[in-house]
C-alpha cells in the first residue's frame, strides 16, 4: 500500500481527491483555483501529451519517485529531489497553553499572505477545500498555519506549514502539526509530507514529530511554453 505514495498526486486525483480534479486516465489536474498540482499514471510521451492538453496558461507541481528526462510539450522550470517522510510513531501530544483555531474560507487572503510572505509551497484560492487548515492567531495577526494538501487511500499529506518571520521560535509549527498528526491518526490514516533536501531545520522538526524518511521523489515545475510571468510553486 505504501508504494502509492511513489506517486501521491495522481494517486489522490483519482481517489479521495477526484471530485476536485478533470484529466483523463493518464494525466489529471486539480482545477486551477484547488491546486497547482497535476499528476500523471506514468511519466510517458503519451501522458505528458494529456497533461498538455489540460495545463492552459497554468504552471504545474508534480513530483513522483521516477527522476524524468524529457518532458514534451513543457518547459521545466524546476528539477529537483523532494525528500518524502511518513509518520512513523505516536501522535504527538497536543500543545498546552496555545489556542488552535480551524481555518475557513474566510482566512484564506491571510493565509495566502502568510503563504506569499514564507514561501512553504503553492497555495490557490481554493486550496482551503483540500482539507483540514489550522492557524494561531497573535492578536490579529495570523501568525502561523499548517493544513491537509493531498489525500489517497490510508494517507493524508500535512502542507503549508509556515511561521510568520516575527512569530518563530515559539513553537507553533510543532503545535499545529501535532493536531493534524493527532487527527489524521484518529481516522485510522497515515500522515506523511514533503521537504526540500536542504532544510535541515523543518527535516529535525520532522522527525522530532516521528516523521522518518521514506524516499527521495522528483519535483518538477512545469509550464507551457507560450506561458510567462507565473511564480515557481515548490514543495
Amino acid at each position: 500500500m505504501a508504494q502509492a505514495l511513489d506517486n501521491p498526486i495522481w494517486n489522490a486525483l483519482t481517489t479521495e481527491q477526484a471530485h476536485l480534479s478533470v484529466g483523463d486516465e493518464r494525466a489529471r489536474v486539480f482545477h486551477s483555483e484547488v491546486s497547482v498540482l497535476a499528476g500523471v499514471r506514468e511519466r510517458s510521451a503519451e501522458a505528458w501529451h494529456s497533461l498538455a492538453g489540460l495545463a492552459g496558461k497554468q504552471t504545474l507541481g508534480n513530483f513522483m519517485a521516477a527522476e524524468p528526462g524529457e518532458v514534451p510539450g513543457f518547459e521545466q522550470v524546476v528539477s529537483a529531489p523532494l525528500l518524502q517522510m511518513v509518520h512513523a510513531g505516536e501522535a504527538p501530544a497536543p500543545p498546552d497553553g496555545i489556542k488552535i483555531l480551524v481555518m475557513s474560507a474566510a482566512d484564506v487572503p491571510e493565509m495566502a499572505a502568510l503563504v506569499e510572505l514564507t514561501k512553504p509551497g503553492p497555495f490557490s484560492a481554493r486550496t482551503i477545500e483540500m482539507g483540514t487548515y489550522l492557524g494561531i492567531r497573535e492578536g490579529e495577526r495570523l501568525a502561523a498555519m499548517a493544513g491537509e494538501r493531498l489525500h489517497l487511500p490510508g494517507y493524508v499529506e500535512v502542507s503549508a506549514v509556515c511561521t510568520h518571520p516575527e512569530s518563530t521560535g515559539k513553537g507553533y509549527a510543532a503545535s499545529l502539526m501535532s493536531v493534524l498528526i493527532a487527527g489524521i491518526r484518529s481516522r485510522g490514516e497515515t500522515p506523511f509530507l514533503h521537504v526540500r533536501p536542504d532544510n535541515a531545520r523543518a527535516i529535525a522538526l520532522y522527525r522530532r514529530l516521528g516523521f522518518a524518511e521514506r524516499k527521495f521523489l522528483h519535483l518538477l515545475v512545469l509550464r507551457r511554453p507560450e506561458t510567462s510571468g507565473r511564480a515557481s510553486p515548490s514543495a
